[in-house]
């Protein structure tokens, strides 16, 4: 090793001496001098830098072991107190081991902690010379001896590393926010770039000039979300990769490997659209500005052991949805904003409970029907769209037979609401759940539906329903190698959509393509089905984003001769979910919306126009307001004080709102 050192010292010395040098003229020399103590291929890629990866990568059999970010000569803050804190924090962050040099100082970082430090030279007037000072009495070839021993240490401490083994849903959800964030900054930073050579050429890029992340952006401005910027997208995408990555690695048999191939091979079919976005990650085009972190995830999924993470995921309490649990951890390390501006809070587990029990309970008690939510019965609908309408008996005229109760979570979330309504589905079939792979296929899947935005909780989703509606047969299924044993053999009806806002189909790109079909599904069951129970907790926002003309029109009705300077919190997110809900219920002639929301319209002065339309189209209302209001400082009646059964500052009701068949 010696002669690599005395080499490297010399390059970089002769470069020095030119005067004409930056950090990236020695980069070349460190390169070799990595390739000769490690073994392994360093990579040296400019794109990969100018979008916020790290100068070099050391990689072994195609997957990243380590990173190297390299300043200039005598940096002087390779600890990341100074200048470098943000760029080093983030890269501690998400990098399980990473070295930070000025081509003289080694800094080596595992899992954000420091590990150890070796220089190899020093600046001496005008060159570069071995560590040591001149004075001391010992030889070149002895501080030669001890600084080659160092480094050579530090060398072989990340030749022989092995990853970290995950075992632990909080650990999992750590590591997979550093990354996908490195992943988000890396993403917007690609697209600012491909913008400016758009821009720089001066003319509209055609579609096949694009770069394969522009062409993702568009489908999504086109599809889902009209006003996405590169940062909000950069935000879905990264979300996307890391949950898929987790999807996969959970069905995952063979736990010894894992690599991209092998991802997209094992998203579950009853997620087609994320299976069709893993089928394009898994090829050898990837962007290679994201191919780099998108490996490195990898990586770390091929060292979690998902049968530990997994244990209790398939149980849970009043006090804790390990699924539920580790969504919420994960969000709040990936982006605590992102968590509030969203409205993402975890539903107590006692509050789903009752909201579900109550809806079944009404079923049962005001509609007739004796087993609730597990009600099979069957009625002939007439559909709103002419597509639909064609689908009546050429002779008879008879629309086909659907379920009379079916069942739509606008905010869908984790799937916390309708994995509660499986499990009382289960429990009202009691006995007769030796029947159940057939009740599932026939009489579940086809009427229960959700809606989501966002992309991390849509997969976790149908992750947990698929666990649910599988009796934890697939954690049994982990640990007995047999995938084969689930009753899921058709996609899930829970869809990436904006439940507030129609689409445009016609999308440009392949990506645009499974956008489409993804929206398009969601879309038949916004115009045809005959929704009969819509509950959840649907976002609170009252500077809403969602400014559609298709839910503004239906919000009219609650603004209506309103003589009031400011009608604008009418306009909030959970008002709108609460219009929607009572457009599905008033078209289906009969239902029950179940939420539980902001409190604010019970007794708001402008939401009086609200609350007369509410009584106008439902016989029965019921309100448990929960109260915990902070800013108005209520006492509890005990004399105790009022809390809020969420972490937040607005007050929260139960509503439940029926309207009976025939009235």
């Amino acid at each position: 090793m010696h002669e690599f050192i005395v080499t490297y010292i010399r390059e970089i010395n002769t470069l020095y001496q030119t005067g004409l040098t930056t950090e990236h003229s020695f980069r070349p020399a460190l390169q070799r001098l990595l390739t000769a103590c490690t073994g392994f291929t360093v990579v040296n890629e400019q794109s990969h830098i100018d979008c916020g990866a790290p100068d070099l990568t050391l990689m072994n059999k195609q997957l990243p072991i380590a990173y190297i970010e390299a300043k200039d000569l005598e940096d002087g803050d390779l600890d990341g107190r100074k200048k470098n804190r943000e760029q080093f924090d983030r890269y501690k962050a998400s990098l399980d081991t990473i070295v930070f040099t000025d081509y003289l100082d080694f800094h080596l970082y595992e899992h954000g902690e420091w590990v150890q430090s070796v220089r190899l030279a020093e600046i001496q007037g005008n060159k570069i010379v071995l560590v040591g000072n001149a004075s001391e009495r010992c030889s070149n070839s002895q501080r030669l001896e001890a600084m080659t021993t160092d480094f050579i240490s530090l060398m072989e401490h990340i030749r022989t590393a092995r990853p970290q083994r995950i075992t632990s849903a909080s650990k999992l959800a750590q590591l997979m926010a550093g990354k996908a964030r490195l992943l988000r900054d890396v993403i917007e930073q690609a697209l600012i770039q491909d913008e400016q050579r758009a821009d720089n050429s001066g003319e509209r890029l055609r579609a096949f000039d694009r770069t394969e992340l522009q062409g993702y952006m568009q489908a999504f401005q086109q599809v889902l979300i009209h006003d996405i910027t590169p940062k909000q997208f950069a935000d879905i995408y990264a979300q996307t990769i890391a949950y898929g990555m987790f999807a996969a690695r959970l069905h995952d048999d063979t736990p010894d490997d894992f690599t991209r191939a092998e991802a997209a091979n094992l998203i579950p079919k009853t997620n087609p659209f994320l299976r069709k976005i893993f089928q394009q990650i898994a090829g050898y085009d990837l962007d290679e500005r994201i191919a780099w972190i998108v490996d490195d995830l990898v990586s770390a999924f091929a060292a979690t052991d998902m049968q530990k993470v997994m244990q209790g995921f398939c149980k849970s309490t009043a006090q804790t949805d390990p699924m539920l649990h580790f969504y919420e951890d994960f969000l709040f390390r990936y982006d605590p904003q992102t968590k509030k501006q969203c409205g993402v809070y975890y539903t107590p587990q006692p509050v789903v409970d009752f909201i579900v029990r109550a809806v079944d309970h009404i079923l049962r008690t005001d509609f007739g029907l004796p087993m609730g939510l597990a009600d099979t019965q069957k009625v002939g609908t007439q559909p709103s769209s002419a597509a639909e309408n064609s689908k009546s008996h050429p002779k008879t005229g008879a629309y086909p037979l659907r379920h009379r109760v079916q069942i739509l979570d606008p905010a869908t979330g984790t799937g916390t609401f309708l994995a509660q309504v499986v499990r009382q589905i289960k429990q009202n079939l009691g006995e007769q759940m030796g029947g159940w792979s057939h009740y599932v296929p026939e009489h579940l899947l086809p009427r229960l539906y959700g809606f989501e935005l966002m992309m991390a909780p849509y997969t976790i989703a149908h992750l947990k329903l698929d666990m649910e509606i599988n009796s934890g047969q697939r954690f049994q299924a982990l640990q007995e190698n047999d995938r084969s044993r689930s009753l899921l053999n058709s996609r899930l009806r829970v869809y990436l959509t904006n439940s507030l806002e129609e689409h445009n189909p016609d999308a440009g790109t392949l990506f645009g393509n499974y956008l489409a079909a993804e929206a398009n599904a969601a879309s038949e069951i916004k115009r045809d089905a005959p929704v009969m129970i819509v509950l959840g907790n649907p976002p609170y926002s009252v500077s809403s984003n969602n400014k559609g003309e298709w839910i503004n029109h239906l919000l009219d009705d609650y603004k209506k001769n309103l003589n009031e300077r400011n009608i604008q919190p009418l306009s909030d997110d959970y008002i709108k979910f609460i219009r929607l809900a009572q457009h599905y219920v008033e078209r289906n002639g009969e239902g029950i919306v179940a939420y539980i929301s902001n409190n604010s319209f019970i007794d708001g002065l402008i939401h009086r126009q609200m609350r007369s339309e509410l009584m106008r189209v439902f016989d029965k209302i019921y309100i448990l307001d929960l109260h915990g209001n902070t800013r108005k400082k209520e006492t509890a009646p005990n004399g105790g004080k009022d809390e809020n059964v969420f972490d937040i500052m607005q007050g929260v009701s139960i509503n439940i709102f029926v309207k009976l068949p025939k009235k």
